[in-house]
């Protein structure tokens, strides 16, 4: 069995957790999401936690996918519990984004501004035109669009002229050697 999926998952006291039969239902004080479980998973509420446990623990495919559901479950209850947040840095001289309406727009250094239009369950905070906050309850549409506004222009090796994450560390190359 999976190690993951071994872990029970515990559920805070703000989060209802609702369990019919091919769909299981987080709702909170961020939201509300789902997630379609399979058959071959069989998931147990008791008192406060989530036990996952496989139907049958013989195949590679299903022990896989055991660790994969847990890790879906736990993050949607993290997500309309607390909710989860990216955070990028835009560096470059004359690079700043701002927000139009619910509209992001970047000027990195294109011809033109690039519009990014971030879906509905997501909210995008500018802090001082280069530091940019994703905030959402879905751990993958967060990561999702803030991979989009970086991929706009990533990072570049010599000067780490671009958009990074926060932590992310750039290797940085050296130029051209001098005569």
């Amino acid at each position: 069995m999976s190690r993951i999926g071994k872990k029970e998952i515990i559920i805070p006291d703000s989060v209802n957790i609702k369990i019919s039969e091919p769909r299981i239902t987080a709702k909170g004080p961020r939201g509300e999401l789902s997630c379609l479980i399979p058959d071959f998973i069989d998931v147990k509420h008791i008192d406060n936690k989530l036990k996952l446990k496989p139907v049958s623990s013989s195949e590679k495919k299903i022990q896989a996918l055991h660790g994969l559901y847990r890790s879906l479950i736990n993050n949607m209850i993290i997500g309309v519990s607390q909710g989860f947040e990216k955070k990028l840095v835009i560096s470059g001289v004359g690079y700043r984004s701002y927000l139009e309406n619910s509209r992001l727009i970047l000027n990195l250094g294109y011809s033109h501004p690039v519009y990014i239009d971030p879906p509905k369950e997501i909210s995008i905070k500018i802090e001082n035109n280069t530091n940019i906050s994703v905030n959402g309850i879905d751990k993958q549409l967060v990561g999702e669009t803030a991979a989009k506004i970086r991929s706009m222009r990533p990072p570049e090796p010599y000067k780490g002229k671009g958009i990074r994450y926060v932590n992310e560390n750039i290797k940085r190359k050296i130029g051209k050697a001098g005569k």
